[in-house]
């Protein structure tokens, strides 16, 4: 594998889950493979789990890191060919990304959406950007688009807390005062879609359809309390609409999640949450919720990542 930039890239669920689980038992079984070999991480945005799960991931693979938040610490970078570079841009991408493959083995790029302009957007220039002009693999660490880290490690919490041969999964939007990316629910999406042993749907209030690219055949409900009826596990998550791109449409309490709609189900949300705006405090505290195993896996999701690109470079 050249790089992880969406959920596509991955050859074999089963067997990235497996080794995520190998990973967890002995994570320094392959510490030899990165010796002598430097990450680096640009951020373009903030972060916490990424960025220490991914550095931890590293060092496991016996890597040294290198981190940069390109935001406040880079030159402003220009994405466009034949542009003039008369204005605030002071570096193009091409010799940037250029330089950072003289320095670095492998690079992970975390850069969100603007949530301003959907076209932009989706091109994605910042990761493409990257991927287009380096030299060297690319780690997506979450883009416009996806998070990619965030959805394998989602799946690995799954399948290490169900028995059942087919759980029913439901991704449910929730209130939030901010415009949100779809990022982590796009991810998530197209992981569960092609899991085909998890009966999985969305529920969220009309206008907050993701990407018909994304969800595809997917059921989506628009009653949330029907939506949840018998659900193993529950995934919240908020995001801004598409096609009022960009737009908060809602902030309507009534979806936040509370014990009572969880009923026997187990809690899953990215972090970080806004406690009693998506879900309240009772849940989260309840030995229902699998926040911290989720953010746990997110070191051996991104392990199993950068072990596969470094097996593939």
């Amino acid at each position: 594998m050249k790089h992880y930039i969406t959920v596509n890239d991955i050859d074999s669920y089963k067997e990235w889950i497996d080794l995520a689980g190998e990973l967890k038992k002995d994570p320094l079984k392959f510490k030899e493979i990165g010796e002598g070999k430097t990450i680096g991480l640009l951020f373009f945005n903030n972060s916490l789990r990424t960025r220490l799960s991914t550095q931890k991931a590293a060092y496991h693979l016996g890597m040294h890191c290198m981190i940069m938040n390109f935001s406040n610490e880079g030159w402003a970078l220009e994405f466009e060919d034949g542009t003039i570079m008369d204005q605030g841009k002071a570096e193009h991408i091409r010799e940037a990304a250029e330089v950072v493959s003289q320095y670095c083995d492998v690079l992970g790029i975390r850069a969100f959406a603007s949530l301003t302009n959907k076209e932009e957007d989706e091109a994605e220039m910042v990761l493409n950007g990257f991927k287009k002009y380096a030299t060297i693999p690319i780690l997506n660490m979450e883009s416009a688009k996806g998070h990619p880290l965030q959805a394998l490690a989602d799946l690995l919490t799954i399948e290490e807390n169900t028995s059942e041969k087919k759980p029913k999964v439901v991704l449910s939007w929730a209130p939030h005062p901010k415009a949100l990316p779809h990022a982590v629910a796009n991810s998530f999406v197209e992981i569960m879609r092609q899991n085909s042993h998890i009966d999985f749907s969305i529920t969220h209030p009309k206008g907050y359809e993701l990407s018909p690219e994304v969800t595809k055949d997917v059921p989506i409900e628009y009653d949330q309390d029907k939506a949840l009826k018998e659900a193993d596990f529950v995934y919240v998550k908020n995001w801004s609409s598409y096609s009022s791109y960009g737009k908060v449409l809602s902030t309507d309490p009534k979806w936040m999640i509370t014990m009572k709609k969880l009923g026997k189900a187990q809690f899953m949300h990215c972090l970080p949450v806004r406690r009693n705006v998506v879900v309240e405090d009772a849940v989260l505290n309840s030995k229902q919720s699998l926040v911290m195993e989720q953010a746990n896996n997110r070191t051996y999701a991104a392990q199993v990542a950068l072990l596969k690109i470094l097996k593939g470079s």
